[in-house]
């Protein structure tokens, strides 16, 4: 059999633009199959060049998810803090009901609510999810994600010199005033994870300077008043979601989505809640660095451990 030339092999996968700063649909791979290290490493350049990436019509199983996901990196527990699926440590369920959900309605309605960016409470966020549709509705329930490079880049010269010396806190807490039973704030307090990173951070690969700035994790701005802290995280938070930044995705079952957790925010659709109609998707997530900001300094541990690969976390229970 004769080999494929690299001029082939290099057309063998499309990257098919969604947006001017954010995600692309890739075709030409079959992700049920063993990747080459070229198909590997284009996949990797289209995730950071545009954020996000999808695949349509991929019908993954659990195996075939985890085996993807490891040749990109190391699969962490399904989730650092709301545990996994039954048999498949690596993978976390993303179901309409679920326990991350359970005070979704005590949320203030603000343009950025409900916006995050994975488990940045950890020192070591991960580097990148792998989202898989299952059971999608017929309509509703996309998901979006914004560009922190270009949001970052966007900002006038003054507010950039202002954020690039901060640093804020990043936390899951227990909600105010729930139970002793609730399973959210139990999930928390079996896991408590606070760290301090900087509000700009270094992508590790391209360089880009990023608005790390989750805003369903950040609780406040390191060295200010609490109002300080408050009026220019709302600032931030409204500049980070402009729909210029943004792209969003309509699933259908079988679809990937790839997300560079580094320098993403994304926000997990609300309208489904209003109608019976079931959804239901599963993620894993591979370990990441210690953010860096551009003086060099990297983020710091507050409470609780590094997010560590499936066999690592597994290991040490």
């Amino acid at each position: 059999m004769s080999a494929i030339s690299p001029a082939a092999e290099a057309t063998a996968i499309g990257v098919t633009p969604l947006t001017l700063h954010i995600g692309a649909e890739i075709s030409g791979v079959d992700l049920a199959q063993p990747l080459t290290a070229h198909q590997v490493a284009e996949i990797n350049d289209a995730l950071v060049k545009w954020k996000v990436i999808f695949f349509r019509d991929q019908n993954l199983d659990h195996a075939r998810h985890v085996a993807l996901a490891r040749q990109f990196g190391q699969p962490t527990i399904g989730h650092a803090v709301f545990g996994h699926v039954d048999g498949f440590p690596e993978i976390y369920s993303v179901a309409k009901a679920r326990t991350a959900n359970s005070h979704r309605d005590e949320r203030l309605t603000t343009p950025w609510a409900g916006w995050h960016t994975d488990i940045t409470a950890a020192i070591n966020p991960p580097m990148a999810s792998i989202l898989r549709g299952v059971t999608i509705p017929p309509f509703g329930g996309d998901t979006m994600w914004t560009n922190l490079a270009v949001a970052y880049e966007a900002l006038s010269e003054p507010i950039k010199k202002l954020v690039d010396g901060l640093r804020a806190i990043h936390a899951f807490v227990p909600q105010a005033g729930a139970s002793a039973t609730d399973e959210y704030d139990k999930s928390v307090k079996r896991r408590a994870l606070k760290s301090e990173h900087p509000l700009v951070t270094v992508h590790p690969e391209s360089g880009e300077r990023l608005l790390f700035l989750s805003p369903s994790f950040v609780k406040s701005i390191v060295g200010l008043s609490p109002r300080e802290s408050q009026r220019i995280l709302e600032m931030l938070w409204e500049h980070l979601v402009r729909p210029e930044f943004t792209v969003r995705f309509k699933w259908n079952a079988g679809d990937i989505a790839m997300w560079d957790n580094r320098s993403t925010a994304h926000l997990a659709p609300s309208d489904i809640f209003a109608s019976d109609m079931d959804r239901q998707l599963y993620r894993i997530t591979l370990v990441g660095d210690i953010p860096v900001g551009i003086d060099g300094n990297p983020s710091r541990s507050l409470e609780g451990a590094p997010i560590l690969s499936v066999e690592e976390e597994l290991a040490s229970r």
